[in-house]
């Protein structure tokens, strides 16, 4: 599976390349690490090209792009693809209906109102994700703790099955949050229109270089990271992503998928090296 060198490396960042606190320089344990930063300078020392692919936003991800000399960027879960230093950019609009071409799914999302809807539907289960939420323009950026299947099934339920619920990970506890008490970690999702994604992001962005998926690396965390694998010829998941409940079965069912040994910079580190 890693024989040939990959042409183009495609990672997520939060949980990923960076740890605790979004620190490039924190292991999981918040010790003190330079292995990350050391892995990234081989890689742009060998001329591979990296993306950074997130679900963050265009402006986030755009300015994280710069910091970490990267070649491109994609925000919102896939909704938009930018490169050249984000001066072009191209937007994935998946199955949004064709009668509100041109407009931004979260507006169309606002006006009918099916996340005061959704919220409502879940009390002390789900809560904007504030105040990061606030600038999302491709997506309702939520967090709590909630099925999404049993989600998705609602929303056909209200006409609005063109949207999906994506589970993008894990969430530390803090104060923000207005949550009731439950076991388990609070996770962080995006109610966006189905077809859009990371992986299909990948597949527009290696079209447009000229590369296929066998030139291509990911690296990822998250649910919403297997995603990637069919858009790449090899996938990781870091050990943090790995370890979460339901996981291991996931990533059993996707071929090109592997785990790193190190949880979040040190596996990202492992899998870029493995890359080269």
């Amino acid at each position: 599976m890693d024989a040939v060198p990959a042409r183009i490396v495609y990672t997520d960042l939060d949980g990923t390349m960076v740890g605790p606190r979004g620190s490039f320089w924190h292991t999981a344990g918040r010790e003190l690490t330079d292995g990350p930063a050391g892995a990234l300078f081989d890689l742009h020392r060998a001329g591979v090209p990296l993306v950074l692919v997130s679900g963050r936003t265009y402006e986030q991800v755009v300015e994280a792009a710069r910091i970490f000399a990267a070649d491109g960027a994609i925000a919102e879960l896939g909704a938009i693809v930018a490169w050249e230093a984000g001066r072009e950019t191209h937007a994935l609009s998946g199955e949004l209906p064709e009668r509100y071409a041109g407009r931004t799914p979260m507006s169309v999302m606002t006006e009918l109102g099916v996340v005061d809807r959704l919220i409502a539907e879940h009390p002390g289960r789900l809560e904007w994700h504030a105040p990061w939420h606030a600038t999302h323009a491709a997506d309702a950026l939520l967090r709590g703790r909630v099925d999404p299947p049993a989600v998705d099934a609602w929303l056909a339920e209200q006409g609005a099955g063109w949207l999906t619920l994506k589970d993008n990970g894990a969430l530390p506890t803090t104060t923000r949050m207005t949550l009731d008490a439950a076991p388990g970690p609070v996770r962080v999702y995006h109610l966006m229109p189905r077809g859009i994604s990371k992986g299909a992001a990948i597949a527009w962005d290696l079209e447009r270089r000229g590369l296929t998926p066998a030139d291509a690396v990911a690296i990822g965390d998250s649910v919403s990271d297997l995603e990637m694998a069919p858009a790449v010829g090899r996938l990781w998941i870091t050990a943090n992503g790995a370890a979460v409940d339901g996981m291991a079965d996931r990533m059993a069912a996707v071929p090109n998928v592997r785990a790193t040994a190190g949880a979040m910079g040190e596996g990202w580190a492992q899998a870029v090296r493995a890359s080269l």
